[in-house]
């Protein structure tokens, strides 16, 4: 018999899972390719965007965040939330952390005296304020004086503006460029002083050449082809791995880690093949090697890799897909853009199935469902988001579950694998 308890307990998660339909980040970025904090993007319906119904947006945005609490999706570091004039004047983001919100004011907003002097309120509670989408140079009013950050479209920004965004009367200010799509307007923003980064390229980025698997990369490839056999060549696998110090070390503090904690001493990478067994063997080496494939690139990089293969895998038992295989799909989507190479020459190197190279391609399989969703989750695209949810018969609640359920196991992966 069900206690009331556990009762109780599935009430308040078909309450919250009832209410929220959509959320999604997107990641800003230093200048180190280190997450500065998160823009959050919470909507109760594909047709809930900014220009339409954002009251009702915000107040789902804010009632979630009470829910879940912004540090669950943001890892604790600052969440960026694009405001309505309802949600700062009539109080509604008091129940945000000051210390962890950046409360986004557009300049679409009518700067009316409420509005402001609320702001100033917000202020002295230790909110932090960013202009958004204001033109670089203009006045940006009664607000400027406390504003922490600027948030400029770079790709509507004219070419002399570009040149530098610094002047006498900012340089407390840190300025933000979004809606980076290429190498490119990558570093034209960084060579101008933007301070911190936002846009497509930093997690998608633009192969710079067109080049071949550097050997010790092909090696790595060479330890996954043989953790595809079953049962595993423990002498071959090791021998490889011991090889190269680094994936050694990496495989060690992984085994050891609170993701996969033995509790016992390893003294060797076959005793750690014989205690955690063939599976998890499987999991960790897979993470130890992507985390060398990434070591020259962004860490963001590595966490959405973590995210995507962790996602794929709950969505998968909810579909009848393989969550083994859905595990590593979502990780190795990331390969070609950890590489700098075509994902096409990449997966002539993978150990996978047809259909999972041909879903790695691109080919919208049966296999690639799930990751398909992602994706469009990633961008914002609500609407493809449903569409792809009907085909697999699975509402938008239980994946943004796996979505919210993926992103705190990434966060944990990725400190254990760094």
């Amino acid at each position: 018999m069900q206690t009331n308890q556990e009762t109780g307990q599935e009430t308040r998660t078909q309450t919250w899972t009832s209410e929220l339909r959509y959320v999604a980040r997107q990641p800003i970025m230093d200048l180190r390719g280190r997450v500065h904090g998160y823009e959050l993007l919470f909507r109760s319906g594909a047709k809930s965007v900014p220009g339409g119904d954002g009251n009702t947006a915000a107040r789902t945005m804010l009632d979630n965040a009470v829910i879940f609490g912004l540090e669950r999706f943001t890892n604790g570091l600052p969440a960026f939330i694009n405001c309505t004039a309802e949600a700062l004047t009539e109080n509604l983001v008091d129940v945000l952390s000051p210390s962890l919100t950046v409360l986004g004011i557009s300049s679409t907003l009518e700067m009316t005296s409420a509005l402001i002097d609320t702001c100033h309120e917000l202020k002295n509670k230790g909110f932090r304020i960013l202009l958004d989408d204001f033109t670089w140079g203009a006045d940006a009013g009664p607000l400027e004086g406390l504003a922490d950050y600027v948030r400029v479209d770079f790709s509507k920004m004219p070419a002399e503006s570009r040149k530098r965004v610094r002047s006498p009367h900012c340089d407390s200010i840190m300025v933000i460029a979004k809606c980076l799509q290429t190498q490119d307007e990558y570093m034209e923003a960084c060579a101008a002083g933007f301070t911190f980064f936002q846009g497509d390229y930093l997690c998608h980025p633009v192969l710079l050449k067109k080049s071949k698997i550097p050997a010790n990369r092909l090696s790595h490839f060479d330890i996954m082809r043989l953790l595809h056999h079953d049962p595993i060549d423990l002498r071959q696998v090791s021998r490889l791995v011991m090889r190269d110090a680094a994936l050694t070390f990496r495989l060690l503090r992984l085994v050891n880690s609170p993701v996969y904690a033995t509790h016992q001493d390893i003294r060797s990478i076959e005793s750690a093949i014989l205690i955690v067994g063939d599976q998890a063997l499987r999991r960790i080496i897979s993470l130890a090697i992507l985390s060398e494939l990434n070591a020259n690139q962004p860490p963001e990089i590595l966490q959405m890799a973590f995210l995507r293969a962790r996602f794929c895998e709950l969505a998968a038992r909810l579909c009848w897909l393989d969550p083994a295989e859905q595990y590593l799909l979502g990780m190795f989507s990331m390969v070609s853009t950890m590489l700098r190479l075509p994902m096409d020459e990449v997966t002539q190197s993978l150990p996978f199935r047809d259909q999972i190279c041909e879903a790695l391609l691109g080919t919208n399989n049966p296999e690639r469902t799930v990751l398909n969703w992602l994706e469009l989750h990633e961008r914002g695209d609500w609407e493809g988001c449903d569409a792809v949810g009907k085909t697999i018969g699975l509402s938008a609640d239980k994946l943004n579950l796996c979505y919210a359920d993926a992103i705190v196991w990434a966060h944990l992966t990725i400190s254990s694998a760094t």
